[in-house]
């Protein structure tokens, strides 16, 4: 399925935040040396990241509204995703 998504890319001028919760990449609050060493991907090989994320936070908001139920609660009536419609107005893109 074709991305609906413009793709950000090295020199696109697109920000992107990113959080890690890999311990390599914390810093201590305890100074063990002055300097920190640290290991960078190479700007010219960021693209590909990019796209990843993009495709997986793509996913991830398919995926949650295409198992979505309809829910009912303080008098209010929300439709689960017309998941039919949506699949044929896809296909003929």
């Amino acid at each position: 399925m074709p991305s609906v998504f413009a793709n950000a890319s090295n020199g696109s001028g697109d920000y992107v935040i990113a959080f890690s919760t890999v311990s390599e990449n914390r810093i201590s609050y305890r100074v063990e040396q002055s300097t920190l060493e640290v290991k960078e991907l190479h700007n010219d090989k960021i693209s590909p990241l990019f796209l990843a994320v993009i495709e997986a936070t793509e996913e991830a908001i398919l995926k949650s509204l295409f198992t979505a139920e309809t829910m009912e609660g303080n008098g209010n009536i929300i439709e689960a995703f017309p998941k039919e419609k949506i699949l044929k107005m896809m296909k003929e893109d």
